[in-house]
């Protein structure tokens, strides 16, 4: 008759029962998240300062960009202008990624902030094509542009996006913060270029440049957001993490000892820096307190090795039958 061990104090538990007892059929167990407590909390100040200083560059790029007739500068505004949903919903999704798990959020809300990116990402790319738009218009029609007032917004500009890009830099492996990262560093960069193109309109009037320069930020935002939109997409299908290739993780388990195959292999992100698989290990038929030290090896070897620190691991004995169709991918097996 099989037995199943009760999700992680299954095993523990079952160290009462005698010593002749063996695993039959499969043991089920996993390991529990190990979070950093308030780990994501620091990033709250930030992004409120973050969102304080967006809006008051915004405002000042709208207005300069409207009275010195540029193009780039009020692209760019409406650039930032979309920096204020990208940056509240990463400071929400901050907070709400550290609301613990409960009845009905079993996870947890670590997915949060991978919504909050691929949420980013859609708004991103319907500023890029507005701005792509309005660039050919005026490229096609050129008008004056007052060349000083250019420049002294995009220096105040570059002030701000470089430094909200410079608080986020450490939290990059975070897909919400790289988000705001990314979004920020093309900021600073289309500032650089409004600050070199108000120099050469100022000197030769070429007010073209303008509209050129608006087009290349719309071509910017545009690739920006469709990298964040690729990933994010890939990690709310349950894609495999990048770092991790299945075929390692599968031969890695069958170098512990007692490891005789490992099968319906599923590994995948529950929110940043945080991996979970699920598999069938099939082992030989052995008393409960053998199998136990087997599925600590296990797990150790999937967190050191692989970073995967949530592991939903299900015991089969060794000769059962199986329903081939249940294997996903093929089965691993020992040589």
């Amino acid at each position: 008759m099989a037995m199943a061990l009760p999700t992680g104090v299954g095993i523990e538990g079952a160290r009462q029962a005698p010593a002749h007892e063996h695993a039959h059929g499969h043991a089920h167990a996993h390991a529990h998240l190990q979070i950093e407590p308030g780990a994501t909390g620091r990033w709250k100040g930030v992004m409120f300062w973050s969102v304080a200083a967006t809006f008051g560059l915004v405002v000042a790029e709208l207005v300069g960009g409207s009275l010195a007739r540029s193009m780039a500068l009020i692209s760019d505004g409406i650039h930032n202008l979309s920096d204020l949903p990208t940056l509240l919903i990463s400071w929400f999704a901050l907070r709400l990624a550290e609301r613990p798990p409960d009845a009905e959020k079993t996870y947890g809300y670590h997915r949060a902030g991978i919504l909050a990116a691929f949420t980013n990402a859609l708004l991103l790319a319907g500023v890029a094509v507005f701005l792509l738009y309005a660039g050919l218009e005026r490229l096609i029609a050129p008008v004056p542009v007052a060349g000083n007032v250019m420049l002294w917004i995009s220096a105040v500009a570059l002030v701000v996006n470089g430094s909200i890009t410079l608080a986020v830099v450490r939290g990059r492996k975070d897909l919400n913060l790289r988000a705001v990262l990314v979004h920020n560093a093309g900021d600073a960069l289309s500032n650089v270029a409004i600050l070199g193109g108000a120099w050469v309109i100022q000197r030769t009037s070429a007010f073209w440049l303008d509209a050129m320069l608006g087009i290349l930020i719309g071509a910017l935002v545009l690739w920006s957001s469709l990298g964040v939109l690729r990933e994010s997409t890939h990690i709310l299908l349950e894609g495999l993490p990048r770092h991790v290739a299945l075929a390692d993780v599968a031969r890695a388990m069958l170098g512990v000892s007692g490891v005789q195959e490992v099968h319906d292999i599923h590994i995948w992100t529950l929110g940043t820096e945080l991996f979970a698989i699920s598999c069938h290990v099939r082992i030989p038929d052995m008393n409960l307190e053998a199998s136990e030290k087997i599925l600590e090896e296990i797990r150790g070897l999937l967190a050191t090795r692989f970073h995967i620190t949530h592991a939903t691991i299900q015991f089969e004995r060794a000769g059962a039958g199986a329903d081939p169709a249940f294997y996903m991918p093929e089965p691993f097996k020992a040589p």
